[in-house]
């Protein structure tokens, strides 16, 4: 426990994945593996499309941006996390968190909204195929990213605002693997419901209406597809609309399930783990499921690599 007295809190204690000094070095493999996987994985399709002119479409313009917050995403967290599966002591100043808190939230909730944006792009290209080129045009794509990282940038300032009015004194573990505004307001010396209600509120701006609307694209989507004469297009609209929809369901859940009820009565160790999946796994799982999976992608990466290859040769 931290001390109780009445002086301002300076920096806060992790308590982590583990306590356990094996777990905690098997932890850090695993992580380290994750992360170098994400980053690679990020780079290799931001590279991909900005070198591929066949890959200037509106698609891959989403996932460019995409792969961006991904690597911010991932980035803002994990590497922090693997110093403290080295260290004994796992700190971080009361300043250190906030900027935390501001960095996630902002790539966070813009992911949200893209991934929104990328399923009504998806539902023009198959259920309005030929007013694909008049609905998504370059003004229109951009004016849709800048949407999003206003989206992500307004969620940031309300929820950091409201966490960070609230007074921190004498308590300061957190039992928890970085800062995160649910696990941050278990240790406000005040009563946090305002501050709840605001999160709350934003959930359902940043997480409840983007989902509501990849679920209304897909459910227009998979309603044309069954339409279709072609089984072999059948097929590959349900392989990719699952593979989506699997995304969406690990990142949207776990993200509700920490949001919308801050206050469940989940124990903090389950918490800690749900956290793991929107923060760790998804960033890793966006681009095999949204790209390298993706016949383009693989016929671009195989010219890279070719390229590369009969370059050397010479």
């Amino acid at each position: 426990m931290g001390e109780e007295n009445h002086t301002f809190v300076a920096e806060f204690i992790f308590l982590g994945l583990s306590q356990d000094l094996q777990t905690q070095i098997l932890l850090f493999i695993l992580f380290l593996i994750i992360y170098l996987l994400t980053v690679l994985g990020n780079l290799l399709i931001t590279i991909l499309i900005f070198m591929d002119s066949r890959l200037h479409t509106p698609m891959y313009f989403f996932l460019r941006n995409l792969s961006f917050t991904d690597l911010c995403f991932s980035t803002s967290i994990v590497p922090q996390v693997l110093v403290h599966f080295l260290v004994k002591r796992k700190t971080i100043s009361f300043f250190g968190c906030m900027t935390q808190i501001i960095v996630f939230l902002l790539v966070g909730g813009t992911e949200c909204a893209l991934l929104a944006v990328m399923s009504y792009d998806r539902y023009v290209a198959v259920c309005k195929p030929l007013h694909y080129s008049t609905v998504m045009t370059q003004q229109v794509c951009i004016q849709l990213v800048i949407g999003s990282w206003a989206s992500g940038a307004l969620v940031s300032l309300v929820d950091t605002t409201f966490t960070f009015q609230l007074p921190y004194q004498g308590q300061n573990i957190i039992n928890h693997y970085f800062c995160e505004p649910p696990a941050l307001l278990k240790l406000a010396s005040a009563d946090t419901y305002s501050t709840e209600m605001a999160i709350f509120a934003m959930g359902v701006v940043i997480l409840l209406a983007p989902v509501s609307l990849i679920l209304v694209s897909y459910w227009n989507i998979i309603s044309t597809v069954i339409q279709m004469q072609s089984g072999e297009g059948r097929l590959k609209a349900f392989s990719t609309c699952g593979s989506h929809l699997i995304v969406v369901v690990l990142f949207y859940g776990s993200g509700i399930f920490t949001y919308m009820w801050p206050n469940s009565k989940t124990t903090e160790e389950w918490d800690k783990m749900i956290s793991v999946f929107y923060t760790v796994v998804t960033p890793m799982l966006n681009p095999i499921i949204y790209s390298l999976r993706n016949k383009d992608v693989k016929g671009s990466l195989r010219k890279l690599t070719g390229r590369k290859s009969s370059s050397q040769r010479q």
